[in-house]
């Protein structure tokens, strides 16, 4: 198997009143070539602390990254930089990622020019290409992000990433911000733009049905910590860590007659500022016991690559 990207124990934390924010909590995956991870989970559970860490907006408080192969846990400025070239990101918020005072044109010129790559005619010719493979109508290169709907800007954004033909790309959230038949063409643009040109993305999303739509496999997050990762389809059909199972019963079923069992989530959330040892579910787990409120879980592999933190998955689950 050819992994683009290993993560071993990554962490970061910040400083808050109180003690440290554990908002990226001992986590570790991988992501093979070519193919898409979908990182879910309700908002706060550190899923774009956790892109942003590996991309180096952040810098991690420990743990080891590795890229193609290079250890780029700890870089300077200039390796930062050379690294920007391999790795992009999609903001969330399209409107916000772009600056308001430079046309479309500027805005996809930008990385191109930061880096050297070209000038004159060969600049305007490569902001046209890429124009055209995201679907941008080449009228609109003098227009103003402000002047343009959330679809079009973030188009601005997939072009911009794609301006340095990176490796790997870290979506965060790149739909959730958009209607719903504005999302639909942004993901399908995301795909066709993976299958002609190679790419591999770590897709952030709370979208559940958006997940499983993009992704090969899938890495659930509560409280900054993993608690479950397997294959897009294994996961959807035998999820096994309680937080899971209550996370998907929510996805709505496009079938009136059918009905769906809700699982509720009641009780207390953790603070993520200096947690105790115990499960992050624990207090809000219909199933948990003594033990979870002793330890953390670790990760373990109770089906062929499908891994989960829940000192009870193979008793809860019959395996």
């Amino acid at each position: 198997m050819d992994n683009i990207l290993e993560v071993k124990h990554l962490k970061k934390y910040f400083n808050a009143s109180g003690g440290q924010l554990h908002a990226v909590d001992d986590v570790s995956f991988t992501i093979e070539r070519g193919k898409t991870l979908g990182v879910v989970g309700e908002s706060g559970c550190g899923k774009s602390t956790l892109g942003r860490t590996i991309i180096h907006l952040y810098e991690p408080t420990s743990g080891e990254i590795s890229f193609d192969g290079k250890d780029i846990t700890k870089l300077n400025r200039t390796e930062v930089k050379n690294l920007r070239e391999d790795i992009q990101m999609i903001f969330q918020d399209p409107f916000a990622s772009l600056n308001p005072r430079m046309s479309v044109g500027q805005l996809i010129a930008e990385p191109l020019l930061i880096y050297h790559k070209l000038k004159g005619r060969d600049l305007d010719r490569k902001v046209a290409q890429l124009m055209d493979t995201v679907g941008l109508a080449r009228r609109l290169s003098n227009s103003y992000p402000h002047e343009l709907d959330g679809g079009r800007c973030q188009r601005i954004g997939v072009a911009r990433a794609l301006a340095l033909n990176p490796k790997f790309i870290v979506c965060d959230e790149p739909v959730s911000s958009l209607d719903v038949s504005i999302q639909a063409q942004v993901i399908n643009l995301m795909q066709d733009l993976q299958e002609e040109f190679g790419l591999t993305y770590m897709f952030i999303t709370h979208n559940m049905a958006v997940v499983r739509h993009m992704s090969d496999t899938i890495m659930v997050m509560y409280l900054g910590m993993m608690v479950e990762f397997a294959d897009s389809e294994e996961m959807f059909h035998h999820r096994l860590h309680p937080y899971t199972q209550a996370l998907l019963s929510a996805v709505p079923i496009p079938v009136v007659q059918e009905k769906k069992e809700r699982k509720l989530i009641k009780g207390e959330i953790t603070s993520p500022i200096e947690p105790p040892d115990e499960c992050r579910f624990a207090k809000r787990c219909p199933y948990a016991k003594d033990i979870c409120f002793a330890k953390t879980p670790e990760a373990e592999e109770v089906l062929p690559g499908h891994f989960v933190a829940c000192h009870r998955a193979r008793e809860l689950n019959g395996l």
